[in-house]
Parts: C-alpha cells; structure tokens; sequence
C-alpha cells in the first residue's frame, strides 16, 4: 500500500479543483490510499468522493493536526496548498513531499506592473505535476463533484414553473470585486427569457429578493441562503446552462459539464482558474482593455479606481443572449 496526504485548506472552488489528482493518485497508482487534510468548513464537499480513503479535519491547534497526522504514517505528502501553515506540517511529518507551484511572484507582476509572465496552462495542470513521480496521468475526465443523497434537491421540489428547465444564475462571490451590481444583475435578469434561479449564500438572501422583486410577473426563484453548498451544486447540476462569477459554483458547474458563462471582473483567466473542461457552448465575459484590471489576484472590497468598470461594462445584452440560447437547445434535466 501507498499512502499520501493530499492537503488543500480552502476554499470551495481550489477544493473541487484538486479532484483530478485525487483520482489520478486512487487509479492509477497501485493500492493507492488516499487522504485529504482540509479546513472543517469544507469537509462535506468532500466526504461523498469515492477517491479518497479518509478526510482530516484542521484543527484550531496545529499540534493535535500533526499529531493525529504522524499517526497515519503517510508515504508521501501532496501540497495543493504551498503556504506557511502547510509548510509546517509537511516538515512536522518528515515525510517526502511535493508542493504545487502558486505563481505568485509572477502572478504580482501581472497585477502591479502588467508584465503577463504566466504560462498558458490551469492549475489543474499544475495540480497534475506534483504526481509526475508516481506516473499519473491526466486522464481527461475533468473534475469531480459528489452530491450526498440526502442533500440532493430534485426538480420536482422546485416551483411548477421551474420543472421543465431553468437558469442558474449564481449572483455570489467571496470578494466584492468579482461580482456584479444589482443594477447589472437586475438588467441581466431583464433579458433572460427563462426560469431562473438565484444562487448565493445567506449573505445574497437580500439582494436576491430585491432581484427577484425587480422581475415581476416572470418566474425567478431566490434560493440565495436557502441551500447548503451540496444542496446549491445539485441545483447547478440540474440546470440547463449556469451563469456565474469568478467562484466555487464555477467550478461545480465546470465539474458537472454544465454550459457555463463566466463572468470576470477584477480577476482574469490568465491567472489559470477557468472554468476547466466544462460543458458545450461555455463561455467567458470580460471588459477587456483596462489598464486598471487586474487589480488583485483574488479580489477586494471595493473598486480601488472608484468606477468599477471591470463589472459595469459587461455587456449584459450578450450573457443573456448566450444563456436563452443554450436553454432554447433543450437537454434538460438529463442524466449528467
């Protein structure tokens, strides 16, 4: 038997996005035994997923994390995560390890001086290359996102009105930057021509009401805090095309091959965490040709430039056209 501790913390999306190395360790490796250490927050995304052997909490206390860690006795260590905290355990288990490359000096190049150095090539890909030794390969099945039974939401404990196919339009994010206004979201919603479902968590729930408000007479669910995450992916499974912000639901999205129109604000894809491999006729909107963008790798409360461009540019027009036009193709609810 081999044994690897796969560790990534957080958040959502990285989570979901270290799947393909997860089940590359699990098949291809011989009597491989794989274990993930993550943040407890992020555990039920991970507790249905057939590749791994055993989950491990972190702990407020690094020293019962390392602790209970050594008593496994791993083989070797995968570092998805490549920061101090990981740092500590891979040299606390003594173990061989190997440890993704983040970019960040090139990726703050990008950001403070607009010098793009990046390589052509998604993190999942680099994800892929700390298994180099152990010959495991991209095997080109995408991402992976499974749904505990009890927390699957069916279309038929939606809305009438939603059960023959719906939108999802996932109108939250971590930073405030990667999201658009309500005024955006409001003229989105305008032009989209199908049920829809608002997606967020309970710190979305009032601006969806006011989105759902501003749509009188057409068929717009708010399920913004209403959902837990497993709950929110298996909404997102169901849909006929996903319209979403730079986050984690992109990434579901991305792992069910959902079509998926991805709208970016103050971050870009060349920071290489696109949608990977996600369904036919997905897409990608940005307001190109700022001088100002990107502004953070990850995002900030607040436009720095005041005008927030990046966000009240998009054409709104173009997304909704894309996303009746997928709906219009049909396949709903079909088997993913």
């Amino acid at each position: 038997m081999v044994k690897f501790l796969v560790i990534r913390f957080s958040s959502i999306g990285d989570i979901v996005l270290t799947t393909p190395v997860v089940r590359g360790l699990k098949q291809q490796v011989k009597d491989a035994q794989v274990h993930f250490l993550t943040k407890p927050a992020f555990v039920s995304i991970l507790q249905e997923n057939p590749h791994i052997d055993k989950i491990h909490s972190l702990s407020g206390i690094q020293n019962e994390t390392v602790n209970g860690l050594k008593q496994e006795n791993f083989d070797y260590v995968i570092d998805l995560q490549n920061n101090l905290r990981s740092l500590d355990i891979k040299r606390s288990l003594k173990r061989m390890y190997f440890t993704v490359n983040k970019l960040n000096v090139r990726k703050w190049l990008l950001v403070n001086l607009r010098i793009n150095m990046l390589p052509e090539k998604h993190i999942v890909d680099r994800y892929l290359e700390t298994t180099q030794l152990f010959d495991v390969k991209d095997d080109g099945l995408g991402l992976d996102y499974f749904i505990p039974a009890d927390e699957e939401v069916t279309p038929d404990q939606l809305p009438g009105t939603h059960q023959e196919g719906y939108i999802a339009v996932v109108i939250g994010a971590n930073h405030q930057t990667k999201k658009m206004p309500l005024s955006k979201l409001t003229a989105l919603c305008d032009r989209l021509e199908h049920p829809s479902v608002l997606i967020g968590g309970p710190e979305d729930k009032a601006q969806g009401e006011q989105l759902a408000a501003s749509q009188p007479g057409k068929p717009v669910l708010n399920g913004c805090g209403s959902w837990s995450i497993n709950q929110s992916a298996s909404v997102i499974q169901n849909a006929s095309v996903v319209i979403t912000h730079d986050t984690g639901m992109m990434h579901i999205a991305s792992a069910f091959r959902k079509p998926v129109l991805t709208i970016w604000g103050n971050t870009v894809p060349a920071f290489g965490m696109y949608a990977y491999k996600p369904g036919s006729g997905s897409d990608h909107f940005e307001v190109e040709g700022l001088s100002c963008r990107p502004c953070s790798k990850l995002g900030k409360p607040a436009c720095p430039k005041k005008h927030f461009r990046c966000m009240a540019d998009q054409d709104t027009d173009s997304i909704a056209r894309k996303a009746n036009a997928i709906f219009r193709q049909g396949n709903h609810f079909t088997a993913q």
